[in-house]
C-alpha cells in the first residue's frame, strides 16, 4: 500500500510541471482563482511572480515529503562487487523531460490541459520503469543507469557520485519499484 501510495506521488511529482507551464503560460495567478473569494481577494493584488513561486513551490514540497516517506519502502543492498557498469543519466532523461514543457505550451484550455495530464499520469505511473523527477536535482540527486553481473538493468537515485561500478556498494537502497531504487544516504 505505502508503495502504491509512494508511486503516485512521485508520479505527480514528475508530471506536474507540466500543469505549472501551462498556468504560467495563460497568466492563471492565485488571484484568478482565489480572487472571488471575499477573504482572499487580495491575491488580486500579488505580483504575477508570486503565484508562479508558489505554484513551483508545491512540486518541490511534495518532492521532499517524498524523498522523507521513502524510508518506509522496502530495502535492498548493493554488494561490493555486484554491479557490471554504471551511467550517469542525469543528462539523458532531461531532454525527454522537456518534452513536457513544450507540451504543455502548445495546450489551449482546461480540456485538453486535463485529458493530456490525465494520459501523461497513467503512462508514467503504469510504466513503472522510471521515475526521473529533475527536481530530485534540487535536492542533490543525481540519476544512474546500473547494470548488475547479472544483466539487470536498474535506476538508481542517489546523492553519491559514482564514477566506477566498483564504488557502487549500498547496505541500504530503498525499493520503489523491481527497478528502480533510491539511496538514501
Amino acid at each position: 500500500m505505502i508503495n502504491t501510495a509512494f508511486r503516485v506521488l512521485l508520479t505527480f511529482n514528475a508530471t506536474s510541471l507540466l500543469v505549472i507551464i501551462f498556468f504560467v503560460q495563460k497568466g492563471y495567478t492565485l488571484g484568478h482563482f482565489w480572487g472571488g473569494v471575499v477573504y482572499l481577494g487580495w491575491t488580486v493584488a500579488l505580483p504575477n511572480a508570486v503565484s508562479y513561486l508558489f505554484y513551483l513551490a508545491i512540486p518541490i514540497l511534495s518532492t521532499g515529503l517524498s524523498l522523507w516517506l521513502s524510508k518506509y519502502l522496502g530495502k535492498d543492498e548493493f554488494k561490493a562487487g555486484k554491479v557490471a557498469s554504471i551511467e550517469h543519466a542525469n543528462n539523458s532523461f532531461l531532454p525527454s523531460y522537456l518534452g513536457y514543457f513544450f507540451v504543455a505550451l502548445s495546450i489551449g484550455n482546461w480540456e485538453t490541459l486535463w485529458f493530456v495530464y490525465g494520459v501523461l499520469f497513467v503512462f508514467t505511473f503504469l510504466s513503472q520503469a522510471l521515475y526521473f523527477n529533475p527536481l530530485f536535482l534540487l535536492f542533490g540527486y543525481e540519476f544512474y543507469n546500473v547494470t548488475t553481473n547479472n544483466g539487470t538493468a536498474i535506476f538508481l537515485i542517489s546523492r553519491q557520485r559514482y564514477k566506477k561500478p566498483d564504488d557502487i556498494q549500498i547496505p541500504v537502497a530503498y525499493r520503489i519499484n523491481n527497478y528502480t531504487f533510491i539511496e538514501r544516504g
